[in-house]
């Protein structure tokens, strides 16, 4: 049932993806391709295809994991790479099916990369039942204090590469030089480099307040929430917490704006589908996300968002 379209609206089989829950501080992970992970060390934040890291446990050898990898390669490898992090809400993660994406399954394949969308709840597998989720909107997520890049070497092996530092924004490498040869497959990032450094700051970030005063704030789920300060002395835990992005209609096609300067901007679908495909011609870059360019004069409803959480 979980790999046939024709069980999409069954009543039995979403009451089993509903017991596949995402609480506050559950693992999640996405698999990667050596060319993403180089991205996620220039500051790319957490965002489209992922799952639970325990549903995927199971799954070490770096030829099974690679057929998650959103970026549309397919190919068994011989080193499997993924970014796992904890989540900081249940809401910023959704079912890639009806009725929070009810147009993502019907995409036809000419317009897709990788796996296709069964629409079930559940990615394709003849082998394994495996619940999968997008990130809510398909919106970059920040990325939470102690989240790992991490590699799958020949014979399962798990190897954590880099942890995220929140405050410095940026990767501390903690692979040693066995792992070099690791390093080496992903492009443009120098193997010996004991810290890399964010360059690009993300399209969303978290926010929280202290009495009447706004700070910048980082998640350290499930329970720490607290300012962004280089000095642990000022990580004052804050009482209110929320993610701020930007979004703006353009064709009156719901978007994240992810980049933009004074003529152009960059855009994400937050739900795609056929007819937004057609009127923005966004381009598929991996699995489910959908972008395209557009002038700025021509937004509409261009606002900053705030996606409170409870606390």
């Amino acid at each position: 049932m979980s790999q046939s379209a024709a069980y999409r609206d069954d009543v039995m089989l979403r009451r089993i993806r509903a017991t596949a829950a995402i609480l506050r501080g559950t693992r999640m992970t996405k698999v990667l391709s050596p060319a993403q992970v180089a991205g996620h060390l220039g500051g790319w934040l957490p965002y489209g295809f992922c799952y639970r890291s325990c549903d995927i446990a199971h799954l070490h050898d770096p030829r099974e994991l690679s057929q998650l990898c959103t970026d549309g390669a397919g190919e068994a490898t011989e080193v499997a790479y993924a970014l796992r992090w904890r989540a900081v809400d249940p809401i910023d993660y959704e079912v890639p099916a009806s009725p929070a994406q009810p147009g993502l399954a019907l995409l036809p394949a000419h317009s897709r990369v990788g796996a296709m969308v069964l629409g079930t709840g559940f990615t394709p597998s003849a082998d394994d039942l495996v619940p999968e989720y997008v990130t809510a909107g398909f919106a970059d997520l920040p990325m939470p204090a102690n989240a790992q890049l991490i590699a799958y070497a020949p014979g399962g092996e798990e190897i954590i590469l880099y942890t995220y530092q929140p405050e410095q924004h940026g990767w501390l490498r903690l692979a040693g030089p066995r792992w070099r040869s690791l390093l080496d497959n992903l492009p443009g990032v120098t193997p010996d480099r004991e810290y890399v450094p964010c360059t690009s700051p993300g399209s969303s970030k978290l926010v929280g307040r202290i009495k009447d005063k706004e700070y910048e704030a980082v998640a350290d789920p499930p329970e720490e929430f607290r300012v962004r300060a280089l000095t642990r002395a000022a990580r004052y835990p804050v009482s209110t917490l929320s993610r701020r992005a930007e979004q703006a209609l353009w064709r009156n096609t719901p978007c994240w704006v992810l980049q933009r300067d004074d003529s152009w901007a960059r855009l994400r679908l937050v739900r795609p589908d056929g007819d937004g495909l057609a009127v923005t011609g966004a381009r598929c870059y991996e699995r489910g996300v959908y972008e395209t360019w557009a002038p700025v004069g021509e937004l509409t409803d261009h606002h900053i968002a705030d996606i409170p959480y409870t606390l």
